[in-house]
């Protein structure tokens, strides 16, 4: 068996260390994981900069939803320190218009003092329906708390200003995996695909009865993909 693999995961909006707790641990053979802090900074190439400054020097990468977005900043800034690259849930387009509005709007009643009402109204697009009023649901609202009203202004501000990381993708030459939820409501599958379709040799895999956070809706294929990835050669 190889030796174990660096490993930086970056978690998504609301998210934190949780959002990746079975991965490392059912992962605790084949990678060193280190979980990037995404709650302190308001743009990607703040939360970029910490999550490298804490990183080891070569590393593979994996993020989800927002943390997606941080890694495409990541390897705009040190592509040299990535070894692979695994994008979960996410998309490499900046905001529709009418998503840039929902933002905003979401962050003004969390301005307002209603931030314990952002995290139900977001509920039924981050988890498939068999999840809502589940354990699974109890985490992310969580999740939401621990993480907070400020943190989560600053995340949204990072990502109503990123930019469109389409025209990275084909230049990326390490193994990379794109995986999503086959009923994700924020990032449908569609943008998946197109993601696998511009990196060369992008592996693409739909993970069944999972919405926006596959790794807390369906631990074990999360894992398995994951350790798949991890154990493919190198590019």
């Amino acid at each position: 068996m190889p030796p174990p693999q660096d490993l930086l995961l970056l978690p998504g909006l609301l998210c934190d260390a949780r959002l990746w707790r079975d991965q490392v641990a059912g992962l605790g053979d084949r990678a060193r994981c280190v979980v990037a802090d995404l709650t302190r900074d308001d743009s990607l190439s703040a939360l970029a900069a910490r999550a490298l400054a804490a990183a080891p020097p070569r590393f593979a990468l994996c993020g989800l939803s927002m943390g997606g977005y941080v890694a495409f900043e990541i390897l705009r800034r040190a592509p040299e320190r990535v070894t692979r690259l695994a994008l979960l849930d996410t998309s490499a387009r900046p905001d529709t218009p009418e998503q840039a509005r929902r933002r905003r709007g979401l962050m003004a009643l969390a301005r307002a003092g209603t931030f314990r009402g952002v995290t139900p109204r977001l509920l039924p697009q981050l988890v498939h329906p068999a999840h809502l009023g589940g354990p699974v649901a109890a985490e992310v609202m969580a999740m939401a708390e621990r993480v907070g009203r400020d943190a989560f202004l600053r995340q949204q501000a990072a990502i109503l200003g990123r930019p469109d990381s389409r025209p990275l993708l084909p230049g990326i030459r390490v193994p990379a995996l794109v995986a999503v939820g086959e009923e994700d409501a924020l990032t449908p599958p569609a943008l998946s695909e197109e993601m696998a379709a511009l990196i060369p040799g992008a592996r693409l895999a739909r993970l069944p009865g999972c919405g926006h956070l596959p790794p807390l809706e369906d631990p074990a294929a999360t894992t398995a993909l994951l350790r798949a990835w991890l154990d493919a050669p190198p590019g």
